[in-house]
């Protein structure tokens, strides 16, 4: 078996055609590879690797017409695709995460009513372009070879021609002289890292500022109004039935903490009432209001039979007593359904005392309100 010179300066034998035999390590120093040039290195590591190069294509001509236009369609989506980040991180700030005094008035209709959607529709667009643009720069630009390879072992002979190879790459990709694409990539770069950085937000911002899961917008002095905005006064309502009311503020009748069932008791049922212990006040005469979110799972309740005094929930056929203080006598719920202290203010209608003393909603949320 012959071997090939390996004396320092020279191409170890690479570029002359033929297999290469022994071990890399055994043939080249680390002094000897120092010596080198990238091209080489690269060149080597390919035989030695036992790569077979079947096709290559070089490109576009360096500033050709062919690679201009290429770069510009590049450049271009790279920059859609940072605007577009961008674009979500600025309607992201309006929600008041990172800007607490900025922020969008939550109408039904309009740009804040398209929050969420219009967050979720930026982002995958803006990814989607970046896709599309490393695509684009991989078909238009880059050097294509069609190549066969056999992996060995690695070996540090292995790792220097690896580095040689990347290095190679890297220069191949024209980045270094595309400065529209550089740019484009840092611009979009940005605004894709931003907007990765959204989902942070709640740990910038405490959400739990003020208590939003255990406060509702019912408060002193707050009316009680039906849907279609009217307020109640007591009589209204015939003995045995249920109305549902909300809150008589800006949107109360949109917002899903607030519904709540107010019930006027029949003589015989006011006759057994048992209010719960501390909330013997929270009705009005034979009137009493309670919470319309189950505490199981929050679906609303609102079918009342007045014969047995249960409120029942269809979602999972939970059962409250309105004469015990709305206690859960059947099904899968475990507290009561919090009561709505209320009274009537100087024009005789209904008007609530405070807010709820407990948190509403589900069991997961079983907490008093300090």
């Amino acid at each position: 078996m012959s071997t090939r010179e390996s004396a320092p300066g020279s191409t170890g034998g690479a570029d002359v055609p033929g297999p290469l035999h022994g071990g890399p390590d055994d043939d080249y120093t680390p002094e000897q590879l120092a010596t080198m040039t990238r091209e080489e290195l690269d060149l080597l590591g390919a035989r030695y690797d036992g790569v077979q190069v079947l096709h290559v294509d070089p490109g576009p001509e360096p500033g050709s017409a062919v690679e201009k236009q290429a770069v510009r369609q590049v450049a271009l989506t790279f920059a859609l695709a940072g605007l577009t980040a961008f674009a979500a991180f600025v309607i992201y700030v309006g929600s008041g995460w990172f800007l607490p005094d900025w922020q969008w008035d939550i109408t039904d209709s309009g740009w804040s009513a398209l929050f969420t959607p219009l967050i979720g529709a930026l982002g995958g667009l803006a990814l989607t372009l970046v896709g599309v643009g490393l695509v684009l720069y991989t078909k238009k630009l880059l050097p294509h070879e069609t190549a066969v390879q056999d992996k060995h072992d690695g070996s540090h002979f292995d790792r220097v021609t690896t580095g040689a190879t990347l290095v190679g790459g890297l220069h191949n990709s024209g980045l270094a002289r595309r400065k529209l694409i550089t740019r484009s990539l840092v611009f979009m770069g940005s605004g894709i890292g931003l907007m990765l950085l959204m989902p942070l937000g709640g740990l910038i911002r405490n959400p739990n500022t003020g208590d939003p899961l255990g406060t509702t917008s019912w408060a002193e002095g707050v009316r009680l109004v039906r849907d279609d905005g009217s307020p109640i006064r007591p009589g209204d309502q015939q003995p045995g039935s249920l109305e549902t009311v909300f809150p008589a503020v800006p949107g109360g009748n949109r917002q899903s903490d607030a519904a709540t069932m107010l019930i006027r008791l029949r003589p015989e049922q006011l006759s057994v009432d048992r209010p719960r212990t501390g909330q013997e006040d929270f009705g009005y005469g034979d009137y009493v209001a309670y919470s319309k979110i189950c505490t199981h799972a929050g679906c609303p309740v609102s079918l009342y039979e007045q014969e047995t005094s249960r409120i029942l929930c269809p979602c999972h056929q939970s059962q409250f007593d309105v004469t015990q203080g709305s206690k859960p006598v059947f099904g899968p719920a475990t507290r009561p359904l919090p009561q709505l202290p209320i009274t009537v203010d100087d024009e005789g209608f209904f008007v609530a005392r405070s807010d709820y003393i407990e948190a509403v909603g589900p069991t997961y949320w079983n907490r008093e309100r300090i």
